[in-house]
């Protein structure tokens, strides 16, 4: 298994805990976007993010999309998730590189900004997907994801994502975790958790230093009772098809298809979630033509 996330329960049901490596998914993002460092890291913290909501909020063929717009230089950030712990994920502006901040660390906040919302769409099979929506209080995007659980999920939680950048813009590696605390969970208990997670290193450093997701739940419950309820791999994977993609192009009105037929002699389309690419030559599109027609 390559990336995966755990999930457990800690100190006899007082705290759910979730951390997951996803060093390979954030790649693949990466590559498939030609993200700049700037741009990977936000995109990378939110295909992070998203995946500890979907797998810990979402059952069965249950999906969310999560979009992060604060408009700072890398625009609109969008990924979608869902229980099976599958991402995927864009942002406007891939090409995005910013000098470094203080902290000598990737400036992913000046990157996201802070004027804008984190807005989660469920997608639950009920007739109307429910949408809830927070203003986003600090661009980090782990701060973002833990104010979202606490005022739209009222769930009181802590949100941990990191990816360390290479120089070269390739991902060396990226995780996070995730703690919700559950309604019987002493003060005390809460307390040393707090204590912890603020000498808690960064996820990335963790990793790079070799630790797997099981170790960042011990760091961060040392002694307490951890209880490992599953082990699930986690990727980027894309559900776009040229079916899917054939059937958009159904709905577009017949004289825009007549005339991606008479002057382009054919039409491309490109996949945002991942950058493929699907040929449609005037033969097909006289095919889409014909069908949509006929209906």
């Amino acid at each position: 298994m390559a990336d995966y996330l755990v999930k457990s329960l800690v100190a006899n049901g007082m705290f759910r805990a979730y951390a997951v490596d996803a060093t390979d998914t954030v790649a693949e993002a990466q590559r498939r976007h030609d993200t700049w460092s700037a741009a990977t890291a936000a995109l990378g913290r939110t295909l992070i993010g998203t995946m500890l909501l979907s797998t810990s909020l979402l059952k069965g063929d249950e999906k969310l999309t999560v979009k992060v717009n604060g408009h700072g230089p890398v625009g609109a950030i969008v990924v979608d998730g869902n229980a099976n712990g599958t991402v995927k994920g864009y942002l406007q502006y891939p090409h995005t590189s910013l000098p470094l901040n203080a902290k000598h660390k990737i400036d992913v906040k000046k990157a996201v900004g802070t004027q804008g919302m984190l807005t989660v769409t469920k997608d639950q099979g009920l007739s109307q997907p429910y949408t809830g929506q927070v203003p986003i209080i600090s661009g980090e995007l782990g701060e973002d994801f833990t104010y979202y659980l606490a005022k739209s999920e009222q769930i009181p939680s802590s949100v941990g994502v990191s990816v360390f950048v290479e120089p070269d813009n390739s991902v060396k590696v990226a995780g996070g975790f995730m703690i919700q605390v559950m309604p019987g969970a002493t003060d005390e208990a809460i307390a040393r958790l707090e204590k912890r997670l603020k000498e808690m290193p960064m996820v990335s450093e963790l990793l790079l230093d070799g630790q797997k997701p099981k170790d960042i739940l011990n760091l961060l419950f040392k002694d307490e009772e951890i209880q490992i309820l599953q082990k699930l791999p986690v990727e980027f994977k894309c559900d776009c098809s040229k079916d899917r993609f054939a059937a958009a192009l159904a709905s577009v009105s017949a004289e825009a298809i007549q005339e991606m037929i008479d002057e382009d002699h054919g039409a491309e389309a490109v996949c945002h979630f991942c950058g493929n690419k699907y040929e449609f030559s005037e033969d097909e599109l006289r095919d889409i033509l014909a069908k949509a027609q006929a209906k």
